[in-house]
C-alpha cells in the first residue's frame, strides 16, 4: 500500500502526490500545475532531464530503502513520486459550452462506480478513444487519489473529472443539449443484438453487480448491452466495468471518428 509522504495538512493543501512513471511523467508536462517536489529513486536518475529539473521547485534522489520507508513498496509507487497542485475541474455548464456545435460527441457518467482504478482505466480508454469527459456524483465519487491518478496513466491531464450533485437533473440537462442518452447494462441472452451508440452520446454506466439505480435508468433514452456468449457453468456473465466502457467507447470511436 502506498503510504505518502506525511505533511501538516495546512502545508498539503491543494497539493496531490502522484505515482507511477507514466502518471508522473504525463504530470510534469501540464503546465496547469505547479510541482514543488519530485522524489526519485536512484535508480531512475537517468529520467531527471534538464527539462525536468526546471520544472519542479524541489528534488529529492533517494536509494530503495529511504523510498520503501515514505512510500512503501516500489510495485505502487515504481520508484517515482511528484508533489503537485491539484487541477482544477471546470463545470458542466462549460461542458455543455464546449459541446454546443458539436454533432458527434460521447461523455461517460458513471453511477456508483466507486473504485479509484476502475475510474482510473476508463479515464484512460476515454483518452484513447475520443472522449474527453466524465461525469460522477458528489456524495459516492471519490477525489483524483494517486491510485486513481497512477491507474489512468496520464490521463487524468486530459480528461474532464466533472462532480455533480444530482445525476438524473445533470442528464435531463444533457437531453436539453441534444444528447441521447444510453445506459450500458449487462445482457447475457444479448449474443446477436444489435449493439449501436447514437453519434451524439451520453453514457452511463453502473457499479459492477448493482448497475445503474432505478432513477437514473427511468432517464435513459434506451439501454443497450454488449453482445457476448457468458460462461454460466464458470461464472464468468460480465465485464468488468472498466472494460464494458472500453468495448462501448472503441464502438463509438469506429462509427464517427
Amino acid at each position: 500500500m502506498f503510504k505518502g509522504k506525511k505533511r501538516k495538512n495546512k502545508e498539503n493543501k491543494g497539493f496531490i502526490d502522484i505515482y507511477g512513471t507514466h502518471a508522473v511523467m504525463a504530470a510534469l508536462k501540464n503546465i496547469k500545475r505547479n510541482h514543488r517536489l519530485l522524489t526519485i529513486s536512484t535508480a531512475n536518475k537517468e529520467l531527471l532531464t534538464t527539462e525536468i529539473k526546471n520544472k519542479v521547485k524541489k528534488i529529492e534522489i533517494l536509494n530503495s530503502k529511504e523510498i520503501r520507508k515514505l512510500y512503501g513498496n516500489s510495485n505502487s509507487h515504481q520508484g517515482i513520486i511528484l508533489n503537485t497542485t491539484v487541477l482544477e475541474q471546470i463545470g458542466i455548464d462549460e461542458i455543455f459550452k464546449k459541446t454546443k456545435k458539436n454533432i458527434k460527441e460521447i461523455i461517460v457518467m458513471l453511477d456508483q462506480v466507486s473504485d479509484p482504478n476502475n475510474i482510473g482505466s476508463i479515464m484512460r480508454s476515454c483518452l484513447m478513444f475520443n472522449c474527453r469527459t466524465v461525469i460522477v456524483a458528489k456524495d459516492n465519487s471519490p477525489e483524483i487519489t494517486p491510485s486513481l491518478a497512477k491507474a489512468a496513466s496520464g490521463a487524468v491531464e486530459k480528461i474532464n473529472y466533472v462532480k455533480v450533485t444530482n445525476l438524473s437533473r445533470t442528464i435531463r440537462e444533457f437531453k436539453k443539449n441534444n444528447f441521447w442518452v444510453c445506459g450500458l447494462e449487462n445482457n447475457i441472452n444479448n449474443v446477436k443484438k444489435e449493439f449501436k451508440i447514437p453519434k451524439k452520446c451520453l453514457l452511463i454506466l453502473g457499479a459492477e453487480g448493482k448497475g445503474m439505480r432505478s432513477l437514473t435508468k427511468k432517464e435513459c433514452d434506451k439501454i443497450i448491452s454488449i453482445p457476448m456468449i457468458a460462461n454460466e457453468d464458470y461464472g464468468v456473465e460480465s465485464l468488468n466495468v472498466s472494460n464494458a466502457c472500453s468495448i462501448a467507447l472503441y464502438e463509438h470511436f469506429k462509427n464517427y471518428f
